[in-house]
């Protein structure tokens, strides 16, 4: 049997509530991180051997990067990006301004 660990996944610091409660997930793929996520994790940080074609697919997608043909990849690298870096928008570029000195010239107008 594929991914089967004696506990149950939860990450408490991402997600205070539980997976189910967050939000970010549907039933499904949180009752998979729940049941599955603690082999996942231990197969993605290489502290675990494959045990099966299946678990060995799901570490040769995540190493790929691709989830394609695996379900299992696919809730991880949801997962992953849930509690990956956030990244900022914003509506003005922060760098450089143009009224810098280098690049601002005053026109001067003459009134003849």
């Amino acid at each position: 049997m594929s991914f089967v660990s004696d506990k149950r996944f939860n990450d408490f610091q991402h997600f205070p509530r539980g997976l189910r409660r967050s939000g970010q997930f549907t039933v499904a793929e949180a009752d998979t991180l729940e049941q599955c996520g603690q082999a996942m994790l231990e197969l993605y940080q290489g502290k675990r051997e494959p045990a099966d074609e299946v678990e060995i697919t799901f570490i040769e997608r995540v190493q790929a990067g691709d989830a394609t043909g695996s379900p299992h990849a696919k809730v991880w690298f949801k997962y992953l990006k849930v509690i990956g870096p956030r990244r900022v928008h914003r509506l003005c570029t922060s760098g450089g301004n143009a009224t810098d000195d280098a690049s601002f010239e005053p026109v001067e107008e003459s009134l003849d």
